[in-house]
């Protein structure tokens, strides 16, 4: 999967970063002219759109680089010139900038209404997200990452399979842009952390969205609650939920389990890439309650027939933890999982309705070390220090193939891939579990290599996985060359 989403289809100056969320307007349109026509066929220059403007209840800021750029909760999103003041968002839509009487540009409107502009100015840490390093900056050069306590053991990479050459041409191909948009790189090889590095911007103490690997994370929670006994796996869906009564009533419906959730198999009318799929992702966030949507919702195939990309499937498992512990899933998952962990909670909201289309969608943000510590209890079989936070048992199925989603393997929430690697004796094939999110965010394992890998990244909606071709051109090339491998890594039973 070079892209999968927590969110899909986001698109900057849309109907929240959805591309479809709350139809919210904003407080007061202001006085404007009609888009202005260059008054010669010379287009107008990015620099004129460049500011801060009003956006669903907060702000957006606009910024020209290379082409014109929107940038929400960090997030950096392309629009595309359509002609003179009229760009197009990446959700399709036009996003028209208008003009007051001194010809400046006063507003963008979109699908959201009259987005006034409240400066010609953007914040520093904005500019900081357009170079992997500020102006001036010295040259890169390598430092062992620092030991901070934290159960993340630390080493040199010039002792690690990796060696010094791969780590510095993963990080001179951020630099020069080779790899566009990358934002951070850890890699933990032979069980110490050898490279950690951070670039536009970002630093180790800066959470960063994880979009669709969000999914992964209720793949532990969950985990953590039928290791509590608080759930099982086959029990059905429905009356943990509480709903006696429900549309499109089908003897498939109750047969749904909270296993066919975790394996995207609820057989529910819902595939967040399928146009005007009912259930999708566009679909379901224009709602205000996407729980009662997702279970109304007709059956399509049996439960456990046939897996598809469903976001809200994982809304309902996250659910069925919350009835089932009397908590909120952010609150049960620093005490079950994050806390044994020593993981911060940062910025996640559970809700499941139109107040969360204006926020995070469901999505939580996460610093890239504690990514790799949740990679690392998946290492290690569900254990932590001396402490068992997760059983083995539900770690190996977590990530071993138990349906097919989009032509890939998936576990529980947790995909199973492979990825094509260019060595000197020829082509191998290296399969990998990974959660995985939109613009880059990522967490390979690859316990034949004895490698996690994990990466964030904002390059969103584009179809690109740069982290995927750092990973098949350089870090895993040389692993496979160090360790003299000679055919497939991780190859399935046949």
């Amino acid at each position: 999967m070079s892209g999968k989403r927590w969110i899909s289809t986001l698109g900057a100056l849309s109907l929240a970063i959805a591309g479809l969320g709350a139809q919210a307007a904003l407080a007061a349109p202001i006085q404007t002219s009609q888009p202005s026509k260059p008054r010669s066929a010379q287009l107008p220059p990015l620099s004129d759109y460049v500011g801060t403007y009003a956006y669903q209840g907060g702000t957006i800021e606009i910024v020209a680089a290379d082409d014109l750029f929107a940038v929400l909760d960090g997030a950096k999103y392309r629009l595309r010139r359509k002609s003179g003041d009229v760009f197009i968002n990446g959700a399709g839509a036009d996003a028209t900038f208008h003009r007051g009487p001194d010809g400046a540009v006063s507003a963008v409107q979109d699908e959201t209404g009259l987005n006034p502009r409240l400066s010609p100015r953007v914040s520093a840490r904005t500019k900081a997200g357009f170079r992997p390093r500020p102006l001036g900056a010295p040259p890169y050069r390598y430092r062992t990452p620092p030991n901070l306590r934290d159960g993340i053991p630390v080493g040199d990479v010039g002792k690690s399979d990796l060696g010094a050459e791969a780590a510095n041409r993963i990080v001179a191909g951020v630099l020069d842009q080779t790899w566009s948009d990358v934002d951070s790189v850890l890699i933990f090889q032979g069980g110490k952390l050898v490279l950690e590095e951070y670039f536009y911007g970002y630093d180790r103490d800066t959470p960063h969205q994880l979009r669709s690997a969000t999914k992964s994370v209720v793949g532990a929670v969950v985990g953590a609650a039928v290791a509590n006994g608080a759930l099982a796996l086959d029990e059905p869906v429905l009356p943990r939920l509480g709903y006696a009564n429900v549309a499109n009533s089908d003897p498939r419906k109750s047969a749904m389990t909270l296993r066919h959730l975790l394996t995207l198999q609820s057989g529910l009318d819902c595939d967040d890439h399928a146009p005007g799929s009912p259930g999708g992702e566009n679909q379901l966030y224009n709602t205000p309650d996407w729980i009662r949507v997702m279970v109304d919702l007709k059956m399509v195939q049996a439960p456990g027939a046939a897996g598809h990309y469903c976001t809200g499937d994982t809304f309902l498992a996250g659910r069925m933890v919350e009835k089932a512990t009397g908590r909120a899933l952010p609150d049960y998952a620093q005490r079950r999982l994050f806390g044994p962990l020593g993981i911060r909670r940062t910025d996640w909201t559970w809700n499941h309705e139109l107040t969360n289309a204006n926020k995070q969608f469901g999505m939580m943000s996460m610093r890239p070390r504690d990514m790799l510590k949740l990679g690392m209890l998946y290492a290690n079989g569900g254990r932590w220090g001396d402490k068992q936070v997760l059983p083995a048992a539900w770690v190996k199925e977590s990530l071993s193939p138990l349906s097919r989603v989009e032509n890939t393997d998936y576990g529980y929430l947790w995909w199973r891939m492979s990825l094509r690697v260019t060595t000197p004796d020829g082509p191998r094939r290296v399969y990998l579990s990974a959660a995985q999110g939109n613009g880059g965010q990522k967490i390979y394992l690859v316990p034949e290599l004895d490698l996690i890998a994990v990466f964030t990244g904002s390059r969103y909606n584009t179809g690109d996985a740069p982290q995927n071709k750092i990973m098949a051109t350089v870090v895993l090339p040389a692993l496979i060359n160090a360790r003299g491998i000679k055919g497939d890594v991780g190859a399935p039973a046949r």
